[in-house]
C-alpha cells in the first residue's frame, strides 16, 4: 500500500471532525472531489460513519465512529473487515507467463506450488523497487496479482511495455485486469471462524499463503489466506455486485466483533508488523536488499539472476547493502517521516521513513534506513523532532509477533 503517514492524517481527521461537528459540516464534505473513484462500498462505508479522505485517487475510509487506537486493537483481539478494493488485481496467463514475470520480479516464480503465492518485488534496471506485491501461481498458465493503488498507472505501463517486447518475439501471455471485481481484507483472529460460516470449503487446511477459487456467500471469490496487518486473515476478491452483500454477511455472522476498519488502523497495524509501505519504506531508488527483504529472492533467482537490476541486487546480497531499514523505538514525541537519525556521537546516520505511536505496545516505534553498521539490535540512536534530538534504539522486527496460520 502507498501513501503518507495515514495513522497521522487519521489523527488530523479526527480533530477535524470535531470542529466540524459544531459548525455542522457533514462528513460527505471530506470526499467532495468529484474526481475521486469510489469503491463498490462508498455508500456502504458512508452509512456506517465512515469518514471519506482522498488516497491513491480513491475516496476511502480513514476511520470509522471508534478510534484508531481502538480499531487497531480490536483488530488483534477480534477482527477487522478492510475495503482495500482500490488496489489493482490481475492474471496474467499463456503458457510463457511465468518466465515473463520472473523477467520482472525477484521471486522464484516457477518454484511455487499451483494454488499458492509470495510477497515479492517488481524491481527497475537499478535494483530498485517499483512496486511490492502479493502474487500467487493459479496453475502453470495462471498468475495472480495484486499491485498497489498508488502504484498501479505505473505497475501497468512498466508491464504492458515489457509484455509487448516479450510477445513480439513469440512469447505466449497475456493479460486481464479485474476492474469487475473487489477486494476486501478480513483480519484478526476471528478472520477464520468468521468466513467459515460463508464457505463449504474447510479453511483449517488452507495455510498462509495459499490460494483457492471458491463460493462464499454464494459469489465465486479469488480467497488467498494473506493481509497486512501480522495477524491471520484473508484477502477476498469477488465480484463487485456481491461485495456489499459479503461485508453485511461477514459483519452479521461475526455478531458485531468484527469491525469496518479503515485505512488509518491499516497503517498503524502494518507498521507494528514490521511491513512496508511503498512510497514511504520502499522507493524506486531503495533495493529489496536495503528494505531487508533478501529472503524474498528465490534461491534459484540468486543463482540465475534474469531479473532487472539482479547485478546491483546479487552483488549487495554477496557484499551487503550500504543501507538498511531498521526498526526504532524511541523516546519524546512519535518519530515521522524525514525525521533525521543521528549516531551517539550526533552525527547523520540515516532517515525515519514510518513512525507513530504503537496501540499494542504503548509505545513509540519508527521504520527507517541507517548506514550499514549501525543497525544491530541495540545499537543506540538519537532521532531530531521538531529540531530536539531524543534518544532511540535500533530493535528487531515485526514490533507486535505475527500471527500467521502455518502448518
Amino acid at each position: 500500500m502507498r501513501g503518507g503517514n495515514l495513522w497521522q492524517l487519521g489523527q488530523s481527521i479526527t480533530r477535524r471532525l470535531a470542529q466540524a461537528e459544531k459548525k455542522n459540516i457533514t462528513r460527505r464534505c471530506f470526499a467532495s472531489d468529484a474526481d475521486l473513484k469510489k469503491t463498490a462500498l462508498y455508500d456502504f462505508h458512508v452509512a456506517h460513519g465512515g469518514k471519506m479522505v482522498p488516497f491513491a485517487g480513491w475516496s476511502m475510509p480513514i476511520q470509522y465512529k471508534d478510534s484508531i487506537m481502538d480499531s487497531t486493537l480490536n483488530c488483534r483481539e477480534n477482527g477487522s473487515l478492510f475495503d482495500v478494493a482500490h488496489m489493482c488485481g490481475l492474471s496474467l496467463k499463456g503458457k510463457d507467463c511465468i518466465p515473463f514475470l520472473e523477467k520482472l520480479v525477484i521471486a522464484d516464480v516457477a518454484g511455487l506450488a499451483p494454488g499458492t503465492g509470495c510477497l515479492t518485488v517488481f524491481t527497475n534496471e537499478k535494483g530498485g523497487a517499483i512496486d511490492d506485491s502479493v502474487i500467487t501461481k493459479v496453475t502453470d498458465e495462471h498468475i495472480y496479482v495484486v499491485v498497489n493503488a498508488g502504484c498501479r498507472d505505473k505497475d501497468l505501463a512498466h508491464i504492458e511495455e515489457h509484455m509487448k517486447a516479450f510477445t513480439s518475439k513469440g512469447g505466449d501471455v497475456s493479460w486481464h485486469i479485474h476492474d469487475e471485481r473487489s477486494l476486501l481484507a478480513l483480519q484478526g483472529p476471528l478472520a477464520a471462524p468468521v468466513l467459515q460460516h460463508l464457505t463449504k470449503e474447510d479453511l483449517s487446511k488452507m495455510y498462509f499463503s495459499d490460494f483457492h477459487v471458491l463460493d462464499i456467500n454464494g459469489a465465486t471469490c479469488y480467497l488467498t489466506r494473506t493481509g497486512y496487518t501480522g495477524e491471520d486473515g484473508f484477502e477476498i476478491s469477488v465480484p463487485s455486485e456481491n461485495a456489499v452483500d459479503l461485508a453485511k454477511a461477514i459483519l452479521e455472522k461475526s455478531e458485531g466483533k468484527i469491525r469496518l476498519t479503515g485505512l488509518g488502523a491499516r497503517d498503524s497495524l502494518r507498521l507494528e508488523a514490521g511491513l512496508c509501505l511503498y512510497g514511504n519504506d520502499m522507493e524506486q531508488h531503495i533495493t529489496p536488499i536495503e528494505a531487508g527483504l533478501t529472503w524474498a529472492v528465490g534461491k534459484r533467482r540468486r543463482a540465475e539472476g534474469g531479473f532487472l537490476g539482479a547485478d546491483v541486487i546479487l552483488k549487495q546480497i554477496e557484499s551487503g547493502p550500504s543501507i538498511r531499514r531498521v526498526g526504532i523505538f524511541s523516546s519524546g514525541p512519535p518519530a515521522r517521516g524525514h525525521s533525521e537519525i543521528q549516531n551517539d556521537k550526533g552525527e547523520n546516520i540515516g532517515e525515519v521513513t514510518s513512525g507513530g505511536f504503537s496501540p499494542c505496545l504503548k509505545k513509540n516505534i519508527a521504520m527507517g534506513y541507517v548506514k550499514s553498521g549501525n543497525h544491530k539490535a541495540g545499537t543506540k540512536l538519537k532521532i531530531v523532532i521538531r529540531g530536539k534530538a531524543y534518544d532511540g534504539a535500533v530493535t528487531k522486527m515485526p514490533f507486535v509477533a505475527t500471527k500467521y496460520y502455518k502448518p
